[in-house]
């Protein structure tokens, strides 16, 4: 398949509408949603009426303002008040499809609907066609991962191979070489690890291979690794962005000018204390309503940094973009595509007496995510391989430890110190 089949061509009429006929399109699809959450939720029940927002009332994009924001840090509590998830699902958990489990604990519901988490727009503006043999490098398990790109795969006639990241890596490089595989779907950095043990192994990436696309999510990665590894492989690698609440929000194409907002929501950048929209291209939080009446997610913040660009795009598609994803509002991380929450870390320290404070530290060297645990502790300290096991079950990664001695963290101590770069 030529480059030029990969880079051309528009998936929905959606993401071409003017800036009139969105508008239209996003009022319609928002007033649908607030009307019948109003009446099936009862989460969103209590909290419009909370806030003394009427639904009747809405009729323009401004008036969402008034609507309360929800925080991904309420979710845990809020899903476990009351039967339907606290009252967030219109809609029985039997009738559901499947339901995931992300840290924190979350649950993830997700309905029978086509395409439910939105993502085959995505990946055909990344570049995957019919007849692609695809590599999805995302666990099978409780976490929405490598289930949730089936669907999309399989609705643009893609063939898949569920591989997973708990096969050894030089099983993932045989299956790659082998099948001649052209799509790759998981974690640029995990993408990044396979090139390397496969050229210490003595692979040519461009002569043994046959990846023409890669769709990358679940952590952010520079510039730099993504010139590596589209030199490396001759190929074309674009990422999309999204959470395991909501699902697909936002999407590269091949001029890669930003992240095109999926057309399943409707994004506002707002300030992270007050919830106020701010206007193009001032940064602020990325709160997203989506389009799912089963899960209201409205005014949902994710916790994330961005701007908005209504530039024009050479790809043809006319909605705004995201300008990157440049950090995170609180003091929550985002580590090899999973969120780490302090209030976890706490807890499972708690079984520890012996360390008086800790610090995760996060670096990036190369392109990929290294942790360090640093711990206030004797170092007579002899429960570390106990901690590590218990982080691991707990947290779902694996750091380094180091043991400091008392008060060194320093006074104004940062549960999580993210010292990666991006360039």
């Amino acid at each position: 398949m030529t480059r030029k089949d990969r880079t051309e061509g528009i998936y929905s009429r959606k993401e071409v509408l003017d800036a009139g006929e969105r508008e239209q399109y996003y009022i319609a699809q928002i007033k649908e949603l607030l009307q019948y959450a109003y009446r099936y939720s009862d989460d969103v029940k209590k909290r419009f009426d909370r806030a003394q927002f009427n639904v009747e009332k809405f009729s323009s994009l401004s008036d969402l303002k008034h609507a309360p924001i929800l925080k991904k840090s309420e979710l845990i509590f809020l899903q476990s008040i009351g039967p339907r998830l606290g009252g967030m699902l219109t809609k029985d958990i039997g009738e559901l499809r499947r339901i995931y489990l992300s840290p924190g604990p979350i649950f993830d519901p997700e309905d029978k609907d086509d395409d439910y988490w939105g993502y085959t727009e995505a990946f055909y503006s990344i570049g995957f066609r019919p007849g692609d043999i695809v590599h999805v490098a995302f666990n099978y398990h409780l976490s929405p991962a490598g289930l949730v790109f089936e669907e999309p795969l399989r609705n643009l006639e893609c063939a898949v191979i569920p591989a997973g990241q708990s096969t050894d890596m030089m099983t993932h490089i045989d299956i790659m070489n082998k099948l001649k595989v052209t799509g790759f779907v998981g974690a640029p950095s995990y993408l990044l690890l396979l090139a390397q043990k496969a050229e210490e192994k003595g692979f040519n990436l461009r002569k043994d291979f046959a990846l023409e696309v890669a769709f990358v999510i679940g952590e952010r990665f520079t510039e730099k690794t993504r010139a590596t590894l589209e030199k490396k492989f001759e190929m074309v690698l674009r990422q999309a962005y999204g959470t395991a609440d909501v699902g697909c929000i936002g999407y590269e194409c091949y001029y890669n000018t930003g992240l095109h907002i999926s057309n399943r929501c409707y994004v506002e950048i707002c300030h992270p204390d007050t919830g106020v929209p701010l206007k193009e291209g001032e940064v602020g939080e990325v709160v997203v309503t989506v389009f799912n009446k089963t899960y209201p997610l409205i005014r949902f913040a994710t916790g994330d940094l961005s701007y908005i660009d209504t530039s024009p795009c050479s790809c043809g598609r006319m909605g705004p973009r995201l300008g990157g994803i440049l950090g995170r509002v609180d003091t929550t991380a985002r580590i090899k595509g999973l969120f780490v929450y302090p209030h976890q870390v706490e807890q499972l320290m708690a079984d520890f007496e012996e360390i008086k404070r800790w610090q995760i530290e996060v670096t990036n060297a190369e392109g990929i995510d290294e942790i360090v645990l640093f711990i206030e502790a004797p170092q007579t300290f002899a429960r570390e391989d106990e901690l590590l096991h218990v982080f691991r079950e707990k947290i779902k990664l694996r750091p380094t430890v180091k043991i400091v001695p008392p008060n060194s963290l320093g006074n104004n101590l940062r549960p999580i110190e993210d010292k990666r770069e991006w360039d």
